[in-house]
């Protein structure tokens, strides 16, 4: 019996670990997180492409320059026969050589607006970018934010198994001596070491649970060692009471970044309409150049002759059919009422979601203060037993009960809790306030 406490012991950290300890708050966790995080790290960098192409050059503003450089070689074989006297005149092995190098600017000045849509395109996707990271950012506060405070809670739960062990421990002791001076029959005795060893083996599980969240909260702030061990400052899940629900809707409806997203996702597809419309205009293109060519002649009259100089054209052009025009106008124009409508039903959902939770948050509320009561009752209750047990009035199992109430009523309030913060959490993500945590 004293090797089975021993080892209950060791596993209940009764004996301190040599190891280093890192103590962390929420703050401080979400610091490291955002800065570290890698799936936020890659939302940013696509963040940053979507900045680089919101250029005019991409938008095809700005002409293009190309310069230029060519050589060719003929070595041709000529028989010409002449007409007057019909006299053949052959020509082996003729060599001739041309040279040509040259700069050219093309420039689409006008098309039909389609190039001013582009670059109206790329800033919105530019600013959709900036969205995108956002929905990440959000994502990842309330989704570490969650493991903080599960984490918290399984430590907490753990100390309630401790406690339990503990009571067993005692318990056991004093069913162990009065079994030997004969007070306590040996089924009292075994039932004790049955529960000892119950609460024992429950303890051992919970620590199980306290490691896989410790894991996930350093998988989450992207350390290296996320085996590292680490501690929170904070020792209780507190929660709030202080929640409007008129406040968070038009929050939602302000500055939700989905809600946001959905509006993007509208301009975008309008825009796309208008590149359509785009096509029904006419199109103005510029070109000119300078440029140099040498021409060297093996038996030509002419020995070699060198031109160079500038040239330069304008292009007025206007698609009159292309068989598709109309297709794509009816398409673009149903894009833009499925994007419509997209919006109305996340805008719906975003309210049944909030109109859920909100409900679950003040149910949650009202069983927490119940539950609070409940504790106070099961603590007097235990004590009472406990007093009662020692004198001898009160069997083992009705001791147990009393034990195990008290035990139930710290879960089900720390479940409270929990499933409070959990709301409180999903109801701030939801309205655009969840970066409140990281003042």
């Amino acid at each position: 019996m004293k090797r089975i406490i021993l080892i209950v012991c060791l596993l209940g950290g009764w004996i301190l670990p040599a190891v280093a300890q890192y103590y962390y708050t929420l703050q401080q966790c979400l610091e490291e997180g955002l800065a570290n995080n890698y799936l936020l790290r890659i939302t940013r960098n696509e963040e940053q492409i979507s900045k680089n192409n919101a250029t005019l050059a991409n938008a095809g503003y700005l002409p293009t320059v190309d310069l230029s450089a060519g050589y060719t070689g003929t070595v041709d074989n000529t028989d010409s026969k002449l007409r007057e006297s019909g006299v053949t005149e052959t020509s082996r092995g003729v060599f001739d050589q041309t040279l040509n190098a040259g700069i050219d600017l093309n420039w689409t000045v006008f098309d039909g607006f389609n190039i001013s849509t582009t670059y109206k395109q790329l800033q919105e996707l530019e600013r959709q970018g900036a969205t995108n990271t956002r929905i990440a950012i959000e994502d990842f506060i309330a989704s570490l934010t969650a493991e903080y405070y599960n984490y918290i809670q399984q430590e907490i739960r753990l100390k309630n198994f401790r406690y339990a062990v503990s009571l067993s421990k005692e318990r056991l002791r004093i069913v162990e001596e009065r079994y030997h001076i004969g007070n306590f029959s040996r089924l009292d005795y075994q039932q004790a070491k049955v529960d000892f060893n119950a609460d024992s083996a429950q303890y051992m599980k919970q620590q199980e649970l306290v490691h896989t969240s410790r894991i996930n909260l350093n998988e989450l702030m992207a350390v290296k060692d996320v085996d590292r061990p680490i501690r929170v400052k904070d020792s209780i899940i507190d929660v709030t009471d202080k929640l409007n629900f008129t406040e968070l809707w038009n929050s939602t409806l302000a500055t939700n970044a989905n809600l946001l997203k959905a509006d993007q996702n509208t301009t975008l597809a309008q825009l796309d309409y208008k590149k359509v419309l785009s096509r029904n205009y006419p199109y103005l293109r510029l070109n000119a150049g300078y440029g140099y060519t040498f021409n060297k002649y093996d038996v030509n009259t002419t020995r070699q002759r060198s031109n160079w100089g500038f040239n330069g054209g304008i292009t007025v052009g206007f698609n009159l059919f292309d068989g598709n025009r109309r297709r794509e106008k009816r398409n673009a124009s149903l894009a833009i009422r499925n994007a419509q409508l997209e919006r109305e039903e996340l805008e719906q959902g975003l309210r049944a979601d909030l109109s859920n939770l909100w409900q679950a948050y003040r149910n949650n509320l009202q069983l927490l203060n119940l539950e609070r009561q409940n504790l106070v009752s099961a603590k007097e209750n235990h004590e009472i037993a406990k007093e009662r047990y020692l004198l001898g009035d009160l069997s083992g199992i009705e001791m147990r009960e009393a034990q195990k109430s008290l035990l139930d009523a710290e879960e089900r309030i720390l479940s409270a809790e929990y499933d409070t913060k959990m709301c409180e959490i999903s109801l701030l993500q939801i309205s655009g306030k969840i970066a409140h945590y990281l003042e």
